[in-house]
Protein backbone atom coordinates (compact mmCIF):
# COMPACT_ATOMS: atom_id res chain seq x y z
CA UNK A 1 0.00 0.00 0.00
CA UNK A 2 1.35 3.40 -1.16
CA UNK A 3 0.65 6.59 1.17
CA UNK A 4 2.53 9.61 0.80
CA UNK A 5 2.28 11.73 3.98
CA UNK A 6 4.72 14.95 4.38
CA UNK A 7 6.48 14.36 7.47
CA UNK A 8 5.16 18.04 8.64
CA UNK A 9 1.26 16.81 8.34
CA UNK A 10 -0.09 15.58 11.78
CA UNK A 11 -2.49 12.67 10.89
CA UNK A 12 -4.17 10.43 13.54
CA UNK A 13 -2.97 6.66 14.08
CA UNK A 14 -7.00 6.33 13.98
CA UNK A 15 -7.47 7.75 11.11
CA UNK A 16 -8.57 5.75 8.25
CA UNK A 17 -6.11 6.66 5.39
CA UNK A 18 -6.46 4.49 1.73
CA UNK A 19 -4.54 3.59 -0.57
CA UNK A 20 -2.28 6.01 -2.83
CA UNK A 21 -3.61 8.93 -0.72
CA UNK A 22 -1.22 12.10 -0.65
CA UNK A 23 -1.32 14.79 2.09
CA UNK A 24 0.83 17.46 2.04
CA UNK A 25 2.41 19.80 4.30
CA UNK A 26 1.20 20.90 7.71
CA UNK A 27 -1.85 19.26 7.43
CA UNK A 28 -3.37 17.87 10.28
CA UNK A 29 -6.40 14.66 10.21
CA UNK A 30 -7.84 14.25 13.28
CA UNK A 31 -9.16 10.72 14.84
CA UNK A 32 -12.73 9.94 13.12
CA UNK A 33 -11.57 11.07 9.55
CA UNK A 34 -11.80 8.45 6.29
CA UNK A 35 -10.21 9.31 2.90
CA UNK A 36 -11.22 7.59 0.07
CA UNK A 37 -8.56 5.97 -2.33
CA UNK A 38 -6.32 8.43 -4.61
CA UNK A 39 -7.15 10.93 -3.11
CA UNK A 40 -4.99 14.35 -2.63
CA UNK A 41 -4.85 16.34 0.48
CA UNK A 42 -2.99 19.81 0.05
CA UNK A 43 -0.83 21.78 2.68
CA UNK A 44 -2.35 23.45 5.71
CA UNK A 45 -5.53 21.30 5.39
CA UNK A 46 -7.65 20.32 8.37
CA UNK A 47 -9.67 17.39 8.43
CA UNK A 48 -11.94 17.74 11.54
CA UNK A 49 -13.31 14.59 13.24
CA UNK A 50 -16.09 13.42 11.58
CA UNK A 51 -15.29 14.01 7.91
CA UNK A 52 -15.81 11.53 5.19
CA UNK A 53 -13.87 11.64 1.70
CA UNK A 54 -14.36 9.21 -1.17
CA UNK A 55 -12.18 8.50 -3.84
CA UNK A 56 -9.91 10.74 -6.37
CA UNK A 57 -11.03 13.71 -4.85
CA UNK A 58 -8.81 17.05 -4.47
CA UNK A 59 -8.54 19.03 -1.59
CA UNK A 60 -6.70 22.27 -1.67
CA UNK A 61 -4.59 24.17 0.60
CA UNK A 62 -5.71 25.32 3.69
CA UNK A 63 -9.61 24.10 3.13
CA UNK A 64 -11.43 23.21 6.47
CA UNK A 65 -13.55 19.96 6.65
CA UNK A 66 -15.83 18.31 9.26
CA UNK A 67 -15.38 21.35 11.66
CA UNK A 68 -18.44 21.96 14.35
CA UNK A 69 -21.71 23.53 13.12
CA UNK A 70 -21.96 27.21 13.63
CA UNK A 71 -25.62 26.95 15.06
CA UNK A 72 -25.99 27.27 18.85
CA UNK A 73 -28.84 24.16 18.95
CA UNK A 74 -25.88 22.19 18.27
CA UNK A 75 -25.12 20.11 21.35
CA UNK A 76 -22.15 18.17 20.40
CA UNK A 77 -24.14 14.92 18.85
CA UNK A 78 -21.80 12.38 16.61
CA UNK A 79 -22.25 13.64 13.14
CA UNK A 80 -20.54 13.83 9.78
CA UNK A 81 -19.60 15.21 6.66
CA UNK A 82 -19.70 13.11 3.22
CA UNK A 83 -17.81 14.03 0.33
CA UNK A 84 -18.11 11.48 -2.69
CA UNK A 85 -15.69 10.63 -5.84
CA UNK A 86 -13.80 12.68 -7.66
CA UNK A 87 -15.15 16.17 -6.25
CA UNK A 88 -12.48 19.29 -5.79
CA UNK A 89 -12.74 21.26 -3.10
CA UNK A 90 -10.34 24.54 -3.68
CA UNK A 91 -8.63 26.75 -1.24
CA UNK A 92 -10.18 28.25 2.17
CA UNK A 93 -13.14 26.62 1.35
CA UNK A 94 -15.31 25.68 4.63
CA UNK A 95 -17.76 22.75 5.01
CA UNK A 96 -19.26 22.09 8.52
CA UNK A 97 -20.75 18.74 9.36
CA UNK A 98 -24.82 18.05 9.98
CA UNK A 99 -26.59 18.85 13.58
CA UNK A 100 -28.92 16.55 15.01
CA UNK A 101 -31.80 17.66 11.92
CA UNK A 102 -30.12 15.57 9.41
CA UNK A 103 -26.59 14.30 10.87
CA UNK A 104 -24.71 14.80 8.12
CA UNK A 105 -23.73 17.61 5.65
CA UNK A 106 -23.43 16.06 2.05
CA UNK A 107 -21.19 16.63 -0.89
CA UNK A 108 -21.92 14.64 -4.15
CA UNK A 109 -19.57 12.78 -6.66
CA UNK A 110 -18.11 14.84 -9.63
CA UNK A 111 -18.32 18.16 -8.25
CA UNK A 112 -16.50 21.86 -8.44
CA UNK A 113 -16.27 23.73 -4.82
CA UNK A 114 -14.40 26.77 -5.81
CA UNK A 115 -12.69 28.82 -2.82
CA UNK A 116 -13.13 30.46 -0.04
CA UNK A 117 -16.97 29.58 -0.40
CA UNK A 118 -18.69 27.98 2.60
CA UNK A 119 -20.85 25.20 3.24
CA UNK A 120 -23.08 24.93 6.70
CA UNK A 121 -24.66 22.08 8.21
CA UNK A 122 -27.05 19.75 7.30
CA UNK A 123 -26.53 21.31 3.37
CA UNK A 124 -27.15 18.51 0.84
CA UNK A 125 -25.23 19.10 -2.68
CA UNK A 126 -26.22 16.61 -4.94
CA UNK A 127 -23.35 15.09 -8.04
CA UNK A 128 -21.79 17.03 -10.64
CA UNK A 129 -22.09 20.69 -9.45
CA UNK A 130 -20.13 23.59 -9.67
CA UNK A 131 -20.09 26.28 -7.04
CA UNK A 132 -18.24 29.61 -7.94
CA UNK A 133 -15.31 31.42 -5.50
CA UNK A 134 -16.85 33.01 -2.06
CA UNK A 135 -20.54 31.39 -2.52
CA UNK A 136 -21.61 30.99 1.04
CA UNK A 137 -25.06 29.00 2.07
CA UNK A 138 -26.67 28.60 5.48
CA UNK A 139 -27.84 25.59 7.01
CA UNK A 140 -30.37 23.14 5.44
CA UNK A 141 -29.83 24.31 1.92
CA UNK A 142 -30.41 21.76 -0.94
CA UNK A 143 -28.75 21.61 -4.18
CA UNK A 144 -29.66 18.99 -7.16
CA UNK A 145 -27.85 17.25 -9.54
CA UNK A 146 -25.77 19.83 -12.34
CA UNK A 147 -26.87 22.69 -10.70
CA UNK A 148 -23.77 25.85 -11.57
CA UNK A 149 -23.79 28.81 -9.12
CA UNK A 150 -21.88 31.98 -9.67
CA UNK A 151 -19.52 33.46 -7.40
CA UNK A 152 -20.25 36.15 -4.15
CA UNK A 153 -24.12 34.57 -4.03
CA UNK A 154 -25.46 34.35 -0.56
CA UNK A 155 -28.03 31.35 -0.40
CA UNK A 156 -30.30 31.53 2.83
CA UNK A 157 -31.13 28.90 4.97
CA UNK A 158 -33.30 26.09 3.85
CA UNK A 159 -33.60 27.52 0.34
CA UNK A 160 -33.70 24.33 -2.40
CA UNK A 161 -32.09 24.65 -6.27
CA UNK A 162 -33.12 22.51 -8.67
CA UNK A 163 -31.90 20.19 -11.05
CA UNK A 164 -29.55 21.58 -13.94
CA UNK A 165 -30.61 25.30 -12.71
CA UNK A 166 -27.97 28.08 -13.14
CA UNK A 167 -27.74 30.92 -10.55
CA UNK A 168 -26.36 33.92 -11.80
CA UNK A 169 -23.20 35.67 -9.09
CA UNK A 170 -23.27 38.40 -6.37
CA UNK A 171 -26.53 37.72 -5.77
CA UNK A 172 -29.04 36.59 -2.57
CA UNK A 173 -31.13 33.47 -2.73
CA UNK A 174 -33.80 33.54 -0.51
CA UNK A 175 -36.48 31.63 -2.15
CA UNK A 176 -36.18 28.07 -3.78
CA UNK A 177 -35.27 28.24 -7.24
CA UNK A 178 -37.11 25.60 -9.80
CA UNK A 179 -35.22 23.14 -11.91
CA UNK A 180 -34.13 23.83 -15.41
CA UNK A 181 -33.67 27.67 -15.29
CA UNK A 182 -31.38 30.94 -15.15
CA UNK A 183 -31.87 32.43 -11.86
CA UNK A 184 -30.51 35.95 -11.97
CA UNK A 185 -31.43 39.99 -11.39
CA UNK A 186 -31.60 41.67 -7.55
CA UNK A 187 -33.96 40.16 -6.39
CA UNK A 188 -33.50 37.25 -7.61
CA UNK A 189 -35.41 35.84 -10.76
CA UNK A 190 -36.23 33.59 -13.42
CA UNK A 191 -34.53 34.73 -16.26
CA UNK A 192 -34.93 32.00 -18.63
CA UNK A 193 -34.97 28.23 -19.52
CA UNK A 194 -31.45 27.17 -18.78
CA UNK A 195 -31.33 26.35 -22.50
CA UNK A 196 -27.48 26.07 -23.52
CA UNK A 197 -27.18 23.81 -20.59
CA UNK A 198 -29.53 21.94 -21.30
CA UNK A 199 -28.18 20.92 -24.51
CA UNK A 200 -24.82 20.72 -23.55
CA UNK A 201 -26.31 17.86 -21.36
CA UNK A 202 -28.05 16.21 -24.78
CA UNK A 203 -31.27 17.18 -24.07
CA UNK A 204 -34.03 16.72 -26.98
CA UNK A 205 -35.49 19.69 -28.31
CA UNK A 206 -39.00 17.97 -27.37
CA UNK A 207 -38.28 17.64 -24.08
CA UNK A 208 -36.69 21.51 -23.78
CA UNK A 209 -39.91 22.82 -24.78
CA UNK A 210 -41.75 21.08 -22.39
CA UNK A 211 -40.14 22.50 -19.99
CA UNK A 212 -40.32 26.05 -21.86
CA UNK A 213 -44.12 25.60 -22.06
CA UNK A 214 -44.41 25.21 -18.11
CA UNK A 215 -42.56 27.84 -17.19
CA UNK A 216 -44.49 29.69 -19.70
CA UNK A 217 -47.38 29.19 -17.91
CA UNK A 218 -45.76 29.67 -14.71
CA UNK A 219 -44.44 32.92 -14.87
CA UNK A 220 -46.16 34.19 -18.22
CA UNK A 221 -49.77 33.74 -17.71
CA UNK A 222 -50.97 35.94 -14.90
CA UNK A 223 -51.87 32.82 -12.83
CA UNK A 224 -50.82 32.15 -9.23
CA UNK A 225 -48.63 29.41 -8.93
CA UNK A 226 -51.56 26.81 -7.99
CA UNK A 227 -53.22 27.54 -10.44
CA UNK A 228 -50.72 27.40 -12.77
CA UNK A 229 -50.03 24.37 -11.76
CA UNK A 230 -53.54 22.81 -12.23
CA UNK A 231 -53.18 24.52 -15.72
CA UNK A 232 -49.73 22.27 -16.46
CA UNK A 233 -51.71 19.64 -15.54
CA UNK A 234 -54.36 19.79 -17.75
CA UNK A 235 -52.77 20.85 -20.55
CA UNK A 236 -49.00 18.98 -20.71
CA UNK A 237 -47.51 16.15 -21.01
CA UNK A 238 -46.34 14.60 -17.79
CA UNK A 239 -42.68 13.86 -18.83
CA UNK A 240 -40.49 13.04 -16.36
CA UNK A 241 -39.07 16.95 -16.63
CA UNK A 242 -42.48 17.99 -15.78
CA UNK A 243 -42.87 16.29 -13.29
CA UNK A 244 -39.64 17.32 -11.85
CA UNK A 245 -40.76 20.67 -11.67
CA UNK A 246 -44.25 20.25 -10.39
CA UNK A 247 -42.39 18.35 -7.43
CA UNK A 248 -40.36 20.43 -6.62
CA UNK A 249 -43.10 23.62 -6.11
CA UNK A 250 -45.30 20.73 -4.20
CA UNK A 251 -42.32 20.75 -2.02
CA UNK A 252 -41.56 24.47 -1.58
CA UNK A 253 -41.80 25.62 1.91
CA UNK A 254 -40.11 28.97 1.15
CA UNK A 255 -41.95 29.65 -1.99
CA UNK A 256 -40.58 29.95 -6.00
CA UNK A 257 -38.45 32.83 -6.91
CA UNK A 258 -41.06 35.24 -9.17
CA UNK A 259 -40.47 36.93 -12.69
CA UNK A 260 -38.53 39.94 -13.26
CA UNK A 261 -40.13 43.01 -12.47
Amino acid sequence: MSINIHPTAVVSSNATISENVTIGPFTVVEDDVFIGEGTQIGSSALLANGTRVGKNCRISHGAVLGTLPQDLKFGGEVTTLEVGDNTTIREYATLNRGTKAHMKTIVGSNCFLMAYIHVAHDCIIGNNVIIANAVNMAGHVEIEDNVVIGGLTAIHQFVRIGKHAMVGGGLRASKDIPPYILAGNDPMSFEGTNIIGLKRRNFSSETISNIENAYRIIYESGLNVSQAVDKIKKELPMTPEVMDILNFISKSKRGIIGRRR
